[in-house]
């Protein structure tokens, strides 16, 4: 059987009845192609149309993404979606002009941006350690720097430092996140997400740690009868994670395969 093949045989549950499933997906590493500096991330055009004509059929189409939700519309540059961000804390409803953000997290703000304030130092600054404000949450970026090695350095002093003052640290692709010490994931921002929406079926597409939550997320709201069915695909990479194809239902390859994977669902 062909790839092809073996693609619309697993999307098979979804495409049967568009108007009650929903298409989930990571932006950057799965719509996006992972850049040098994460400001310069875009979601290639043929992408782009292939999402606005999948949106126009099923019942949900929203992207997740580790980025504030504003920040990820204004990538995807799609208004009629909905848009989960900082890994589930945020929720930008379709049309909607501003975000949910879940009130626990909202009240760490401040202190996170404290604790940032300190954190970037002229020295971490000399070392290219990038800091980028989300609001509830705090991220320094070493991505591209030019000594990689120095600069994670510092950043894994800025991670001590923060677990020593009671704030949450998490680690992505060169990258740390500073958070409140409150429970939030992209799974549990994608069951606000589902919760309330007539679906039965779902689809979630990513390529990093942080989308393991949301498969498990997933498969929770199954294990609930929230859902009938769930469909988890991993997007292959030099950097994804060993657990993510382990956990996954289906792998394709980089933002490429998710441009087919979008396809394959019209």
């Amino acid at each position: 059987m062909s790839p092809a093949a073996t693609l619309v045989e697993a999307l098979g549950p979804i495409r049967s009845e568009p108007a009650r499933s929903a298409v989930l997906l990571d932006i950057d590493g799965t719509l996006a192609p992972i850049v040098r500096h994460a400001g310069d991330a875009h979601v290639p055009e043929a992408t782009r149309a292939v999402l606005i004509e999948v949106s126009r059929r099923y019942g949900v189409v929203g992207c997740v993404s580790g980025r504030r939700a504003a920040t990820a519309r204004a990538i995807v540059a799609i208004g009629t979606i909905a848009y989960v961000g900082n890994h589930g804390g945020e929720l930008l409803r379709p049309g909607s002009t501003s975000a949910e953000v879940d009130p626990r997290l909202a009240a760490w703000s401040e202190r996170i941006r404290q604790f940032a304030g300190r954190a970037d130092t002229t020295e971490n600054q000399r070392l290219r350690v990038r800091y980028e404000d989300k609001g509830v949450i705090a991220a320094f970026h070493w991505r591209g720097a030019p000594d990689e090695h120095a600069a994670e350095r510092a950043v894994r002093v800025i991670a001590e430092r923060a677990e020593q003052e009671g704030f949450a640290v998490h680690w992505g692709r060169k990258v740390l996140e500073v958070r409140p010490p409150v429970e939030f994931d992209k799974g549990l921002g994608i069951a606000a997400l589902v919760r309330g929406a007539e679906v039965s079926a779902a689809v979630y597409v990513g390529d990093d740690t942080t989308d393991l939550d949301a498969f498990r997320g997933l498969r929770s709201l199954v294990a609930a009868g929230e859902l009938e069915t769930a469909l988890c695909v991993a997007v292959r990479s030099d950097e994804a994670p060993p657990d993510l194809a382990r956990e996954a239902d289906l792998t394709v390859d980089g933002p490429g395969g998710v441009r087919g994977l979008l396809e394959a669902l019209l």
